[in-house]
């Protein structure tokens, strides 16, 4: 069994305007690599602050080691040195070089020598091919080499916590690898990792564990397959697809269509949805609720939605209407037959407790 290096109990983190940590508890474990994604504002940068005592915990408790850092009296130095952290915006000393920059915290918190404190950093710089521009100063460096050099400033340091806020955010995205090779080489040395990052794939790829934050917590966790690939909440659900959606409402015989055209033809302008996708999804509106199931059925009582997904470029119908158990689709008509032809992914009836749901992909 995996032991736990970091526990935290019901997190709270107010600010005078707002409260992005309203009850957090997980527990991290030795050899994870955590990656924290969600909407901006959701308290992940937050979350690695606090665990690194950078931010001041407005209730609740953080552990590491079994030592309660929010205890009065205790030592954040000693702490520090078990968590490191590179930040976003990578807080390296303008006034010292690449070398110095990895050495002088050696030198200062460990109490090394000069000469074990350069070694040790060349070593640690040479493994991020930055060795050669040891000479150089962070203003002569881009941002993924700056990264490195922050990277390896916390790694001399011999952590057993990194945390790492947007490591990918200041590179082109064709550097993106690199990151990936890095935090793979960092979880080899055994160090433990926890992640904010907006890159779904390199969370995907370098994690074992996914952190969905929203509504003040961690909202949703679980394995990158069952996060990117199952997500079980619809917050989650809606981020990890990058959906866009059209709720319509179908309440009475007096539906006004030429509204619902309309707001269906700003749907597809905001959402670069493929026009004759909408298009086809109109007929199938006009032909399953208003013939088939208003006149026809008499079901006056609906709701349609209809989603767009940014990640995975599709559209989907989805028709929810009570009644007893019934598939407008295999009806035979003129009109669904040209549908049903039509380049759809996935057509789905479900039939539960007086509900029909109808749901059409395309």
């Amino acid at each position: 069994m995996r032991e736990a290096i970091i526990k935290i109990e019901h997190l709270r983190k107010e600010y005078k305007a707002s409260c992005p940590l309203k009850d957090v508890s997980t527990e991290i474990y030795d050899g994870d690599i955590i990656s924290i994604i969600g909407p901006s504002g959701t308290g992940k940068s937050t979350l690695l602050r606090c665990i690194n005592g950078l931010d001041k915990i407005t209730s609740g408790k953080v552990y590491i080691n079994g030592t309660d850092i929010t205890a009065p009296g205790c030592d954040m130095s000693r702490i520090r040195k078990q968590v490191g952290m590179v930040f976003q915006s990578f807080n390296l000393f303008d006034n010292l070089t690449v070398l110095e920059n990895v050495a002088v915290p050696q030198i200062q918190l460990l109490g090394r020598s000069k000469e074990e404190a350069e070694k040790r950093a060349l070593e640690i710089l040479g493994k991020m091919g930055m060795a050669e521009r040891g000479h150089k100063f962070p203003d002569q460096l881009s941002g993924g080499q700056k990264q490195r050099v922050a990277v390896a400033r916390a790694v001399a340091m011999e952590p057993q916590v990194l945390l790492l806020d947007e490591p990918t955010s200041a590179l082109d995205p064709t550097r993106v690898g690199e990151v990936k090779a890095l935090v793979r080489s960092l979880a080899d040395d055994g160090i433990t990792l926890m992640i904010v990052t907006h890159e779904m794939n390199f969370a995907r790829e370098v994690s074992n564990r996914v952190f969905y934050m929203d509504k003040g917590g961690i909202y949703e966790e679980g394995t990158p397959d069952e996060i990117f690939g199952n997500p079980q909440k619809e917050n989650t659900r809606r981020f990890i697809k990058q959906l866009q959606s059209l709720n319509i409402s179908i309440n009475s015989t007096e539906f006004d269509m030429n509204e619902f055209a309309v707001k269906l033809t700003d749907f597809a302008r905001n959402t670069m949805a493929d026009r004759k996708t909408i298009h086809m999804i109109q007929v199938m509106f006009e032909e399953l609720v208003l013939v088939q199931l208003m006149h026809k059925r008499k079901i006056n009582r609906s709701e349609a939605v209809i989603e767009y997904s940014k990640a995975e470029d599709w559209t989907e119908f989805r028709l929810c209407y009570g009644g007893d158990s019934f598939n407008p689709l295999e009806e035979k008509d003129d009109v669904l037959d040209e549908l049903k032809s039509y380049a759809i992914k996935n057509i789905e009836h479900k039939y539960k407790d007086g509900e029909n749901e109808l749901v059409v992909r395309f």
